[in-house]
């Protein structure tokens, strides 16, 4: 029976973060129309607006994994959802009282991101405490498989309800979807076994923990090194691909929200093939297709101006391997980290995937600034394929499967070191 049908708490959280990604879709088009629109905002401006939500990461990143390893997750997202909930809808009360500046925008984007590492981190930590180990696999492909259908939904309808009732009303949206992610939290009846103990070492010491599990663990470290180049250059185009549609296409609002909703469909099918591609290939040759085969024609991207539906091809093959390797990774993680370091895990990993999405947006909004959108959008895509190569030259390239335990597959040639010991 799924699990969905069969797992009342798991069908909260299911509900709660599928309703707040169809309202985080919206703000995807939803904030930069505003800079542009409203604002007036430059390429760069732009850029560094998509730079500010996730600048967090670099800041914060690591003591938070350490204090989600301390704390009940659920209540950490809690406050998390209910900040996310008022920051987006006070720019609308904002403009109301013609008082919104790029300032108050970016500052709202940085305390936006700040709640989003909150969330992100005690959901990854979270949601393994929840179901059962076998369930692991198909809670990840639930949940990221409606997660990309709800992007698609808030993309499209995103562009609709902006061009209707204007980009700042579009965020009201936003914020009623954080208030169903807070409800539906809240009624979730399991609670979690108590992290706390005796002699618990000090943030310092579990912060460093956190980054030599990333550090020393081969497989780890290649996962994380390639995310980081990775997000680098799929935010160096995406941070400045509606102002490429609008400006270089020539696409309207709606119009742009259908198109990235419609190229975001690719999501969709990377969840529902990621446990099919994986079993039929093993989990580390799936990795390589994923995450190295279908990103090469993000290539396709900057020929929108030839046909838009050059975009929705790049866009389509990108974000199924994108989807389907984050799976893949994430039920890795959870197979392979033990429990009590799996926040730490992902905010150790997520510091360092995440901290390169600030400076890919920084990139792609300066090349976009000095030497044309379409320029900039041809050198980010070549980043895209070219990541994939971290992969291709490290050890996942000579197995089958990644290993589902610390210590039960080294590849040969690595070294011990490459083990991580738990004291």
């Amino acid at each position: 029976m799924s699990l969905l049908r069969r797992h009342r708490d798991f069908r909260l959280l299911w509900t709660g973060e599928t309703t707040s990604r169809f309202g985080s879709a919206i703000s995807t088009v939803a904030i930069p129309l505003i800079a542009i629109s409203v604002l007036q905002a430059t390429t760069f401006q732009v850029g560094l607006l998509t730079a500010a939500a996730w600048l967090p990461w670099l800041l914060i990143g690591l003591p938070v994994g350490a204090w989600v390893d301390r704390l009940p997750r659920r209540p950490i997202m809690l406050i998390a959802s209910g900040a996310s909930c008022l920051l987006f809808a006070s720019i609308p009360l904002i403009k109301q009282a013609d008082l919104l500046t790029i300032h108050l925008l970016l500052a709202t984007a940085v305390l936006a991101g700040a709640a989003a590492v909150l969330f992100q981190t005690a959901y990854t930590a979270y949601l393994p405490t929840l179901i059962e180990p076998a369930d692991h696999a198909e809670g990840n492909a639930k949940l990221h498989g409606s997660a990309s259908a709800a992007q698609i939904a808030g993309l499209g309808c995103g562009g609709l309800i902006i061009q209707l009732a204007g980009p700042t009303n579009g965020l009201l949206v936003d914020a009623a979807t954080f208030g169903i992610a807070l409800i539906c939290l809240a009624a979730i009846r399991h609670r979690e076994p108590s992290t706390r103990s005796a002699a618990q070492p000090g943030i310092l010491a579990e912060i460093k923990a956190g980054l030599q599990l990333v550090a020393k663990d081969v497989w780890i470290r290649t996962l994380t090194i390639f995310g980081a180049v990775s997000n680098l250059a799929l935010m160096g185009y995406q941070s400045i691909a509606v102002v490429f549609l609008v400006r270089e296409v020539g696409l309207d609002a709606g119009a742009v929200g259908a198109l990235i909703a419609a190229a975001s469909s690719g999501g969709v099918a990377g969840a529902f093939a990621a446990r099919r591609v994986a079993g039929r290939f093993g989990t580390a040759r799936a990795t390589l297709l994923c995450e190295l085969l279908l990103p090469t024609l993000a290539l396709l991207i900057p020929l929108s101006t030839v046909s838009p539906w050059f975009y929705l091809a790049g866009g389509f093959c990108v974000g199924a391997g994108v989807v389907a390797g984050n799976i893949i990774k994430a039920t890795f993680y959870q197979s392979y980290c033990p429990p009590d370091l799996l926040g730490r895990l992902s905010a150790t990993s997520s510091f360092v995937n995440y901290g390169t999405i600030p400076l890919g947006a920084l990139l792609g909004g300066t090349l976009g600034e000095f030497l044309g959108l379409r320029t900039a959008l041809w050198i980010t895509t070549a980043g895209v394929p070219l990541a994939g190569l971290i992969l291709l030259f490290s050890p996942i390239r000579r197995q089958r499967d990644l290993p589902v335990h610390q210590g039960s597959a080294v590849p040969a040639g690595t070294a011990d070191s490459s083990r991580v010991r738990i004291d």
